[in-house]
């Protein structure tokens, strides 16, 4: 799907997307206008907190996330809690303020989410040709690149949501899609090159941008980024092979049934998942992007007249897919969104709702990524693979207790998904 975007300068480009798969965000992170900058004093440190800048200072270690709960093993006959993950692709903070709306969101209804950042949302326009995508020209980007303004605002969001406990993953950068060089092309040595480079934009934006005594992200962003989703969709294959041996734990870069996960060449597969779609005969994967596209096909701003009704349908077909697990296999319930306003905000809205109506329920926690695969990583493998038995929306047919009732494994030692030690 071809989609026409505006860049911070003004020039307009195209952006393709697969349309049968996921979306990508089609929006500048940046504004016309030139900013300063986060503010220059220093973040203010707790007594023993620990501040250590990393190379130019553009991220700081500064000691182990706040607001990061650690995971607990099941008792023995215990039900699982009902897990959900919002996750956003392509974050960044634009006029339109979606990512600090949605931090608040998740603040209101004790929420924490995941953030995949594209890396070159912290690239200023004049310093595009740093970025050298793998079969594609220096300074090439279907999503284009930022301003000042625009990086400056979405590192500030990027810092509060960490410091919240939320996580940042990484949507690579230049969002190539299809068959002229996308990313579905790309080998395991190109893979590693372009995550090399997204860790490189979070680590040297300050120096990119001339803003070099802006407040720094406050996280080693090298240990910090754990997992991914792939643009389009597409790729997963040879990422997954890159992916092992750089510290990635999970992707969410596929396509499943509500069922508990297992792990796909030693990472977490926590794809998004197919869920009822209102009014249709067949089931929807659980994006905004394709809820858009299977009702109003590639157009972004369909008719205003169904926007509400459109809305309406995500919003029931996501909590018909909640309700199941609840009811059912409890298994994690995986969203994806894009920082957009298709068809009028429509699915901004119906997520919202949704966030609204779920994460204050009783066993329910709205959590990252990074969050549950900690708590995956902790559990008894026996249970797990008892819970992988369970089929979409089936709940045991003797109780939770008696299915997992049993002697469970001696726990792992250390506590899972701890920071890794500092160098």
């Amino acid at each position: 799907m071809a989609a026409t975007q505006r860049i911070a300068t003004g020039t307009v480009i195209a952006a393709a997307c697969a349309a049968s798969l996921a979306g990508c965000a089609f929006g500048p992170v940046g504004s016309p206008e030139g900013g300063q900058g986060p503010r220059n004093a220093q973040p203010a440190q707790a007594p023993g907190s620990v501040f250590r800048p990393i190379g130019d200072g553009s991220t700081a270690y500064t000691g182990a996330q706040p607001h990061l709960p650690g995971p607990k093993r099941l008792k023995p006959g215990q039900r699982p809690p009902q897990f959900v993950v919002f996750s956003w692709d392509g974050a960044g903070e634009d006029s339109q303020r979606l990512f600090s709306h949605f931090r608040e969101v998740a603040r209101a209804n004790k929420a924490t989410m995941t953030y995949f950042l594209s890396g070159v949302y912290l690239l200023p326009e004049g310093k595009r040709d740093l970025y050298r995508p793998p079969r594609h020209s220096p300074g090439s980007s279907d999503i284009g690149f930022n301003d000042r303004k625009g990086v400056a605002d979405t590192v500030e969001q990027l810092r509060l949501a960490w410091l919240e406990g939320n996580e940042i993953g990484t949507h690579f950068n230049g969002h190539f899609c299809g068959s002229d060089g996308g990313v579905g092309e790309w080998s395991v040595r190109e893979w590693k090159e372009e995550i090399s480079q997204a860790k490189r934009f979070v680590r040297t934006w300050r120096t990119n941008t001339g803003m070099k005594k802006a407040t720094p992200l406050p996280f080693d962003y090298g240990k910090e980024l754990i997992g991914a989703r792939t643009p389009c969709l597409e790729g997963r294959r040879n990422f997954l092979k890159a992916a092992r041996g750089l510290g990635f734990r999970y992707d969410s870069s596929g396509v499943g049934d509500q069922v508990w996960p297992k792990k796909r060449r030693g990472l977490w597969d926590l794809s998004m998942q197919l869920v009822p779609f209102p009014g249709h005969s067949f089931e929807q994967l659980t994006m905004d992007y394709n809820f858009m596209v299977g009702q109003s096909g590639t157009s972004t701003q369909g008719d205003p007249a169904k926007h509400e009704f459109w809305g309406d349908e995500m919003r029931d077909g996501l909590l018909e897919g909640f309700q199941r697990a609840y009811d059912g296999n409890r298994a994690p319930l995986v969203v994806g969104n894009h920082f957009e306003s298709w068809n009028g905000g429509t699915y901004m809205r119906a997520v919202e709702e949704v966030v609204e109506r779920v994460c204050t329920k009783e066993e329910v926690r709205c959590v990252s990524f990074r969050q549950l695969v900690d708590w995956l990583d902790a559990q008894d493998p026996r249970t797990l693979r008892k819970l992988r038995k369970l089929k979409v929306g089936e709940a045991p047919r003797q109780g939770w207790e008696a299915f997992l009732a049993g002697r469970p494994a001696p726990a792992p030692k250390g506590a899972p998904g701890a920071p890794a030690a500092v160098r």
